[in-house]
């Protein structure tokens, strides 16, 4: 099953996240319920904060900086706002294997592929998540998070997805400790001299698309 049978939308503009989420969890109901495409979906929010389902209020350091939601979403308080690219992917495991480990190591793994095709050598770290790159300015344990990723599985149909810091406000992360993570801090893509337009990510995460598609156990339908 090739990309082509996947629906890729880029919205312009600043996507309220309340209508985004009910959009999203409309759509992966109706993957599920009337066989509707799957979809990738890549947007860019407003200023604000995300409380996954295991954010602890302590880590929720300047509460009324930004509006915060409740996600539905793996994971602990993490920043969306303009410059950052945010994707979320309602693809169908009961068609690739229903391996949600599978699924985010993939994901990880076509990230981190985005990435070297831009000339950022990014990866994983054991015990923390997201996307990590060697930090720009020395400090802070000499690591710093440019990409967060927090995932949802429902009836086997994936919701919510990856953020990338292409070149967002990185102040605004002041309000939230970002996952959790208190003792690293967080980069860009501009920051480490490499790419701020948004489109420039966006064409290498499709270059790379049919890569983390592979990575996944297709399973063949029922005629």
């Amino acid at each position: 099953m090739s990309h082509d049978d996947i629906e890729w939308r880029v919205s312009d503009g600043l996507q309220p996240y309340a209508e985004t989420l009910a959009a999203m969890e409309a759509r992966a109901t109706a993957i599920r319920a009337e066989g509707a495409r799957e979809l990738v979906w890549l947007l860019e929010h407003p200023p604000l904060y995300t409380a996954g389902t295991s954010a602890d209020p302590a880590e929720l350091v300047v509460p009324d900086r930004f509006p915060v939601h409740t996600a539905g979403r793996g994971g602990r308080y993490t920043y969306h706002g303009p410059g950052q690219r945010v994707g979320y992917l309602m693809l169908d495991l009961d068609k690739r294997g229903r391996d949600v480990r599978r699924f985010v190591h993939a994901l990880e793994a076509w990230l981190i592929a985005t990435l070297g095709e831009l000339g950022v050598a990014a990866h994983v770290a054991p015990g923390r998540v997201g996307i990590w790159v060697d930090q720009a300015d020395g400090d802070r344990g000499g690591e710093a998070k440019v990409g967060a990723i927090g995932v949802r599985v429902r009836r086997w149909v994936t919701l919510h997805g990856f953020s990338i810091n292409i070149d967002p406000d990185l102040t605004h992360f002041g309000g939230i400790v970002p996952c959790g993570l208190a003792d690293f801090g967080v980069t860009s893509l501009a920051r480490l001299g490499t790419v701020s337009d948004m489109k420039q990510f966006d064409d290498a995460l499709r270059n790379r698309f049919d890569s983390f598609l592979s990575a996944l156990v297709t399973v063949p339908q029922r005629a």
